[in-house]
């Protein structure tokens, strides 16, 4: 299953418009547009835990947290991002993370711990 969170960004809202737009124009099928959606949450999905590489590291104060159906929300005031020299400030940030764990690592966690080999892992954390 790929989370649906990316639906909301700027690339994901696009998208959406253009389907949108083509079955009002009839020249797609709902059925079509929610395929391709589909197609979109597994693509990028994939694509941000194997090819991002850039690393930000950031700091604030912890307004509140929520862990809700395997879901972290966190909100941040007052919080830093730094990126090597860059420097960015903002008031107010909500960090929504989800286990990036596919079913088929899970099941490869379970059967390298059943084999007794220490499981390396890919931990994605940002969904």
């Amino acid at each position: 299953m790929a989370y649906q969170l990316y639906r909301n960004t700027t690339l994901g809202n696009s998208l959406q418009e253009s389907l949108d737009e083509l079955i009002q124009t009839q020249q797609i099928t709902p059925q079509l547009a929610l395929q391709v959606l589909l197609q979109f949450d597994k693509a990028i999905n994939t694509a941000l835990a194997n090819r991002v590489r850039n690393r930000v590291n950031f700091k604030g104060s912890l307004n509140t947290y929520r862990f809700c159906d395997n879901v972290w929300t966190f909100v941040l005031n007052d919080v830093e991002f730094r990126e090597v020299t860059d420097l960015v400030k903002v008031d107010k940030v909500k960090i929504v993370a989800c286990d990036g764990k596919t079913p088929a690592d899970a099941l490869q966690q379970v059967e390298l711990k059943q084999a007794h080999i220490h499981p390396a892992g890919v931990r994605r954390l940002f969904c």
